[in-house]
């Protein structure tokens, strides 16, 4: 089953060392898809060494502005990250996001698995684009990994799973989920309908967006529900007007 649909996303790498050694744990692991978000150097001689061979992946990487760019054209798109939160997403094994990775990239439409800086890991709000989180178990006393050693990992057990295709077929919701993009229009109408009705005034208006994201993304609304619920805010926002 070919992966070539499947993306890996880093979130503002600090360091081209480190593109260098994602672009040359993706080849290895047959994925070719790289997009980076704001990098602080990249072209960058220091990547191209470190990649080892992988300088093809590298020279046809996309560097884009925002992640919400990145990951537009995605239905799918699995946030990798140790830390706890404080509102959990639904968390996944590396085997079992491989398996949602493959599957859904079965019919040649992009999925994305996204990682966040090295020092810092993706923050709240880029998590809060994701669909689901993948955490890496590790020694709960250092379980930090390396940015390549993490992406490496998680290549691997997509290589794995796109040899065993009937596993990662079987994951594929019945229904196409919307776009991300498609998610994020609706997301901006949401809020702009609850602020319509007062509802997210006060100290709490971040957390309340960030449960209802999450929500949302857990139940991976197709079109026609998207345009139900977008029906349902119309409503909303026209009783205040």
């Amino acid at each position: 089953m070919p992966i070539n649909d499947i993306r890996i996303v880093l979130v503002e790498p600090n360091h081209p060392v480190n593109i260098g050694a994602v672009a040359r744990a993706m080849k290895t692991m047959a994925l070719s898809d790289l997009a980076l978000v704001r990098p602080v150097d990249f072209p960058s001689h220091l990547a191209d060494r470190r990649s080892m061979g992988a300088k093809d992946l590298l020279d046809k990487a996309r560097v884009f502005e925002s992640l919400e760019e990145a990951i537009g054209d995605c239905r799918l798109v699995i946030g990798s990250s140790a830390r706890e939160r404080s509102f959990p997403h639904s968390i996944l094994e590396p085997r079992e996001c491989a398996a949602q990775l493959v599957g859904e990239a079965a019919d040649g439409e992009p999925a994305a698995l996204i990682f966040g800086p090295e020092r810092t890991g993706l923050a709240n709000r880029e998590l809060d684009q994701c669909t689901f989180q993948v955490r890496i178990p590790a020694n709960e006393a250092f379980s930090s990994l390396n940015l390549g050693a993490a992406v490496q990992l998680l290549c691997y057990e997509i290589f794995m799973a796109s040899r065993t295709p009937e596993e990662a077929l079987a994951s594929i919701p019945k229904e196409k989920p919307s776009l991300q993009i498609e998610m994020e229009h609706f997301y901006d109408h949401l809020e702009r309908a609850l602020d319509a009705r007062g509802y997210l005034e006060g100290e709490m208006r971040e957390v309340t967006l960030s449960k209802l994201r999450r929500l949302f993304n857990r139940g991976r609304p197709h079109s026609g529900e998207l345009k139900l619920l977008h029906t349902m805010l119309k409503m909303i926002h026209n009783e205040s007007e």
